[in-house]
């Protein structure tokens, strides 16, 4: 067990109320997606409250699929982001973001370019993964009805006395036709509270060419880093199961793990980009190889900004917990993954390092 990773700050670091990034502040997940008749796929919403939040992004694999992502940079103009979408797709799924837009821009939610109320522009970056044809239709893709169902998803999960519903991970949303070093992939999450009071959260769709798990031990890397009462038994597997596995190799294959970092702290458009960072450290050491010319790694950075601004000593502290938070956060949507023809789970190849554990 770790008790804060060895990261600065004079007390311990545990898992938020619900262990995802919904423990920040002003946070609601999404999700939708459509499998059978040829379909395999989804959509991943995150909103960011009416107000948004301080964004950046940090773009490391080879063949990323984005939209919106040079409005995060720290020299242009848009400040606040009001939802991040991510889609299966690959570049298809990018259409998935004109259904949270114009649900946005109906609630009267974004930029304002008028005096009118109606009069806005929502600012609604984008990823995707690829995910062709794992369904069995090449172009069964998402697009704006989808879109808009993640959104209405995310508007309606929490409900009166049920603040801490923990959202949906593994085969959903953008991670229902995800694969990861011949597992199935998915979406997870993390969040960790840091000895300061801070907060911050992660999710990840992990769809990557490199494997989540160790090769000589069928470990997976991101649980290495867990936090107190996080994995509660999970093992390594027994010798027949590591023997009978036979790791994926080579091949050229289309995958991208893309996700996020949130925090409740006030950070900077740049500081934003550099939380984003963060995350492909926690990628890297979760997934390997990471960021490869046949993945389109991305990960945004989000933040409540206002207030003070973070002092060094606290965004030090905050950048080493969102690293080991994404890392967490890939390790728990391989776990929550359910298996389907060609994409065995890590559960079903590694029952034995699985039987009891828990989140």
């Amino acid at each position: 067990m770790r008790n804060g990773g060895g990261l600065a700050g004079p007390g311990p670091v545990y898992p938020g109320a619900t262990n995802s990034v919904a423990d920040v502040a002003g946070i609601r997940v999404g999700h939708a997606q459509r499998i059978g008749d040829g379909w395999r796929t989804g959509v991943t919403v995150v909103l960011t409250g009416r107000d948004g939040m301080t964004g950046g992004v940090d773009v490391r694999g080879g063949a990323p699929g984005t939209r919106e992502t040079d409005l995060l940079d720290p020299r242009n103009l848009v400040e606040r982001v009001h939802a991040v979408v991510m889609a299966g797709g690959s570049a298809y799924g990018l259409a998935a973001a004109d259904g949270v837009l114009a649900r946005l821009a109906d609630a009267g939610t974004g930029y304002r370019v008028g005096t009118d109320p109606g009069e806005v522009v929502p600012v609604v970056p984008a990823a995707v993964i690829f995910d062709l044809g794992r369904g069995g239709s090449f172009r069964a893709t998402p697009g704006a009805v989808i879109g808009a169902a993640a959104y209405d998803f995310a508007v309606g999960q929490r409900r009166p006395g049920q603040e801490k519903d923990h959202p949906s991970q593994g085969s959903v949303g953008a991670g229902a036709g995800a694969v990861a070093g011949g597992f199935a992939g998915g979406v997870g999450m993390a969040s960790t509270v840091l000895s300061r009071g801070l907060t911050v959260g992660a999710l990840a769709v992990v769809n990557a060419a490199g494997s989540p798990a160790d090769p000589d031990t069928g470990e997976l890397y991101g649980a290495r880093v867990r936090l107190p009462g996080e994995f509660a038994g999970l093992a390594a597997p027994n010798e027949a199961e590591l023997a009978a596995w036979r790791p994926a190799t080579g091949g050229a294959v289309f995958n991208t793990t893309i996700g996020m970092l949130a925090t409740d702290v006030a950070l900077t458009k740049a500081q934003c980009a550099r939380l984003a960072g963060a995350g492909h450290d926690g990628l890297a050491r979760a997934v390997r190889p990471a960021h490869t010319m046949v993945d389109g790694d991305a990960v945004f950075g989000l933040a409540r900004g206002g207030g003070e601004p973070v002092d060094l000593g606290a965004f030090q502290e905050l950048l080493g917990a969102a690293a080991d938070a994404f890392s967490r956060a890939v390790a728990h949507a391989i776990l929550a993954a359910a298996g389907w023809p060609g994409a065995p789970s890590y559960r079903d190849v590694f029952p034995s390092a699985v039987r009891s554990s828990g989140g």
